[in-house]
């Protein structure tokens, strides 16, 4: 018996030696966590209050790689979507806290209530950079929690600075939760520690979370089965044990516990990218090295040197309402939403639509992708705000999505411009949209009279770029790419601006005639004096036909009198009167063309292509305005903001639109898994800045150009209510609540964004041109050579 106990001192003694020297050279005897591949993965929340990324001037990205390519943003009050790598590689879908006390355990972003404001700003209040203060107060009051979020300039790393205060005297303890989302899914990342450290990843794609103070307790698990929120929810701790999530991929999670907080405490959180574990805590460690105070002093000053670089700045903010606060925050949010490996590529939005709704099992840009129809907008907007070397590094890029015999899978005809790709080129919606393909030509000319590009630049061009683009417009083609094989015939597009139908569209008209035109121009500096006159001809083709085949005489939403007819939002057909149905879009009944109007005839005005006085667009106000409509077919609302008397106008894109939440259940399309006939699309901040440049448009056409008091009703009206549509982070949405049907409890206001995507880009862009254009005193979209030859004719 002695002998047999000895001899089981000594195994386990052995084993115990064995252990500790495995865990020393860092062999994994940990236990697995289980509940693999765990609750299928879903997107970020979309509404963000705030978006951040460092700022790179291009001289610094000369011949070499830019050395942080992070993005991040914030919602609830919690980081979201971070991106790496190309501006649409998500790794990150949340970064929140869990706060446990005696009694309850909390999570920030369903239990308190949040604020989201800017770091760095101006004596004005107007903000400086993209780095933000998040507070957020406990609804049970015993605790508060002040978040710093910004990226360090000189690593791929993201910077989150905690300070928790407990409030009522007892200790409370922060959790760390992280929710990778690692290659752009949820469902096929692994997680483990190392060195103390929470590390995710998924092939090349990897992720390290370290906290300065190092954390005092840490797990890995998958989502609703053994993650940390699980794990404190059953037991009121974190399992040590769960250190892997072992050989099975899933959809994974992180959670580490910070110390407890009796008073307040302040907590160092930093979270590093790379192509592998090593290159992920070498990132995280030096942003901890160079300290928080050093790394936010950089990150701000990048900014602010951006900022000082837009000299018509602090003349614009006179023209605001709000002092300059939203001017300032949109052009920090045009330029963070580029690309850094390929500059000038500017996207649509750095959110997915109701991307929280939306799964997460395959790669997904959103609204994270290049529509040549957003890239104008920006590059226009970046351009009045004295940004000159954006818009340029933009017009160089549109070469990447211009089809040609080296775009990937084509075999058709090219010239056109891909409907949206992501950043690198590579297709992802094939539709053939003409806009797309004349606003390109449009940017060329602006950037060459603006003295952008040189003569010199303008004959390289082209050749390469300009002619194909306009011969396009002028002849069409045959498309050639996925399952587009259709064949376009100009001025008719396979899609409008809306991407949803086909036609002759009046917003697309107005901007083939200016892309025409100004392809003409270019012409005429190259030296092709038989392409003048052959793009000049066909765009006179295409203004002499335009009401022929998008005006209505019959219509029944016409004014009772009315006989100068309405524009239709398209004419299938090219014929008007003949009430051709248009096709099925987002679940809504196929109405007849007369029975859908939306504000796009006018970009006719905007360009140059009509006069603001036109009687057929003066008549077309009538009916887009028309309050009294069917509630489906309504365009026009109205809104009332808290302790403002003001009645401020929204429109939504056209009557009968379905792009948005079920008016019986407040969900979207992405819930049920398919188109319902109760959807509703809401209203688009940016359509009030369209009319705002309507009415510039025709103040300005009156003798003596517009008065002062006409400015200033403008301002009051349109700029004024952008500025209220945006949110307490200064990001405008897509779409604004209408108040019409049910929100299904979201607590949605009228007037504020819903959950389809925030920012949007081109709403922030519309801002900044209506106030350039106000200061101008002139629409700054008009171009010159289009109205002189159109919009003066009698």
């Amino acid at each position: 018996m002695t002998n047999n106990k000895t001899t089981g001192r000594k195994r386990a003694a052995a084993l115990m030696a064995m252990l500790l020297a495995s865990s020393m050279t860092g062999a994994a005897f940990a236990a697995v966590a289980p509940g693999a591949p765990g609750q299928a993965a879903t997107g970020a929340y979309a509404g963000k209050t705030g978006i951040g990324t460092a700022y790179h001037a291009y001289d610094a990205q000369a011949g070499k790689a830019v050395p942080s390519r992070v993005w991040f943003s914030l919602a609830k009050g919690v980081v979201t979507e971070t991106m790496y790598g190309l501006i649409h590689e998500v790794q990150l879908r949340e970064l929140k806290l869990a706060i446990q006390g005696e009694g309850f355990l909390d999570v920030e972003d369903k239990d308190t209530d949040s604020t989201t404001s800017y770091l760095d700003v101006d004596a004005a209040g107007r903000p400086r950079s993209l780095a933000y203060k998040v507070v957020n107060k406990a609804r049970n009051g015993k605790y508060e929690i002040e978040k710093q979020v910004f990226t360090d300039p000189a690593a791929d790393t993201l910077v989150v600075r905690v300070t928790v205060r407990a409030l009522k005297g007892a200790a409370v303890t922060p959790y760390l939760l992280v929710d990778p989302q690692m290659a752009g899914t949820g469902g096929g990342d692994k997680a483990d520690m190392v060195d103390g450290a929470l590390h995710a990843y998924e092939g090349d794609r990897h992720l390290v979370v370290k906290a300065a103070a190092g954390f005092k307790a840490a797990s890995v698990g998958f989502v609703g089965a053994s993650d940390g929120l699980t794990q404190l929810q059953k037991a009121g701790k974190l399992d040590a044990d769960y250190t892997t999530t072992g050989d099975k991929a899933g959809n994974v999670a992180l959670a580490g516990a910070l110390a407890p907080v009796t008073g307040e405490a302040t907590f160092d959180i930093v979270v590093g990218f790379g192509d592998s574990a090593k290159a992920a805590d070498a990132a995280a460690t030096a942003t901890l090295k160079r300290g928080h105070d050093a790394v936010l002093a950089a990150y701000d000053a990048g900014w602010e040197g951006y900022q000082a670089k837009l000299a018509p700045l602090p003349d614009l903010a006179k023209v605001a309402m709000d002092g300059g606060k939203l001017l300032y925050a949109s052009a920090l949010v045009l330029k963070a939403q580029e690309d850094k490996t390929h500059p000038g590529a500017l996207i649509a939005s750095l959110s997915a639509p109701w991307g929280d709704t939306q799964k997460a099992d395959k790669p997904a840009t959103g609204y994270k992708a290049v529509w040549p129809r957003d890239f104008y907008q920006c590059a226009m907007a970046l351009l009045a705000l004295g940004d000159s070397e954006t818009p340029k590094a933009a017009l160089t890029y549109l070469k990447t999505i211009q089809v040609g015999s080296k775009t990937p899978g084509n075999h058709g005809d090219g010239g056109w411009f891909l409907q949206k790709t992501h950043v690198d080129g590579t297709p992802e919606w094939v539709g053939v949209q003409l806009d797309q393909t004349a606003m390109p030509l449009m940017l060329a000319w602006r950037l060459w009279r603006n003295g952008v590009i040189s003569d010199a630049d303008v004959t390289a061009l082209y050749a390469s770029m300009v002619k194909p683009a306009a011969d396009f417009l002028v002849k069409g083609g045959t498309a050639g790419i996925g399952w587009n094989k259709a064949t376009i015939r100009p001025p008719v597009t396979q899609q409008e601006r809306w991407e949803e139908q086909a036609g002759n569209s009046p917003s697309t008209t107005a901007a083939v005639i200016a892309g025409l035109a100004a392809a003409a121009e270019l012409a005429g500096q190259a030296g092709d004096e038989a392409s003048v006159k052959r793009y000049y001809a066909a765009a006179d083709t295409y203004s002499a036909g335009l009401e022929a085949a998008t005006v209505t005489t019959n219509g029944q939403l016409a004014p009772k009198g009315s006989k100068a007819g309405y524009y239709l939002r398209i004419a299938p057909t090219g014929q008007p009167n003949a009430r051709t149905p248009l096709a099925v879009r987002n679940g809504q009944q196929a109405l007849t063309e007369d029975a859908y109007v939306d504000g796009g005839f006018l970009e006719l005005v905007r360009y140059g292509v009509r006069a603001p006085s036109d009687p057929v667009i003066k008549s077309s106000l009538a009916v887009l305005d028309d309050e009294t409509l069917p509630e489906n077919l309504r365009v026009k609302y109205t809104f009332h903001f808290a302790g403002d008397p003001t009645a401020y106008p929204g429109w939504r894109r056209y009557g009968n639109d379905g792009y948005g939440e079920d008016r019986a259940t407040g969900a979207n399309y992405a819930v049920s898994g398919s188109m319902t006939p109760t959807q509703r699309g809401r209203v688009w901040p940016l359509l009030t800045g369209e009319r705002g440049h309507y009415e510039l448009a025709l103040a300005a056409a009156k003798a003596g150009g517009a008065k002062p008091a006409e400015v200033e009703a403008i301002r009051a009206t349109y700029v004024r209510a952008m500025e209220r549509f945006a949110n307490q982070g200064l990001m405008i949405p897509e779409q604004v609540w209408d108040g019409v049907g049910s929100d299904g409890g979201r607590g949605y206001k009228a007037g504020a964004g819903t959950d389809s995507a925030t920012p949007l880009a081109w709403a922030h862009a519309e801002y900044v041109k209506l106030l350039r254009s106000l200061h101008d005193g002139g629409v700054w979209d008009l171009y010159a050579p289009v109205a002189v030859r159109y919009a003066t004719k009698p």
